[in-house]
């Protein structure tokens, strides 16, 4: 299923995968997540409960990132969406524009240097995941 150049279906599954990686990473570090961000669970999640709207925005913007990041790589030019550039562009992606603004944000916010390393390698791995489920499934 292609649209304009661009394959919708390895789309959605690079959004599924590194959705499910914010699942299992932020699971595995939450403690460690909270403590850098200076919250506790019950500050979090009030009632004891997630705001399921969260994770619904979450996998959008999933898609949204999986999305430009095929087009992105998609004007590499004929031929040129390979796993490797793939991931080539996710990492100067992540490098120029998602590192920057957390290390911008976080420094204004005063938040813990922990902080910024759980959440930038999350985005790390969220960009690398995608480009190599579009670079395997092509677009």
């Amino acid at each position: 299923m292609t649209f304009a150049g661009i394959n919708h279906l390895a789309v959605l599954a690079a959004a599924v995968v590194s959705w499910i990686f914010g699942a299992v990473w932020y699971g595995a570090l939450g403690k460690q997540w909270m403590a850098a961000l200076g919250k506790t669970k019950e500050e979090l999640m009030p009632g004891g409960q997630p705001n399921p709207v969260i994770f619904v925005v979450s996998f959008i913007a999933q898609l949204i990132m999986a999305e430009m990041l095929a087009g992105l790589i998609g004007h590499l030019g004929p031929g040129q969406f390979t796993v490797k550039n793939a991931v080539i562009s996710a990492l100067f992606i992540w490098f120029g524009f998602v590192l920057t603004v957390l290390v911008t944000n976080h420094g204004f916010q005063h938040a813990k240097r922990e902080l910024t390393v759980i959440d930038g390698a999350h985005w790390l791995g969220v960009m690398v995941l995608q480009a190599l489920v579009l670079g395997l499934i092509g677009v």
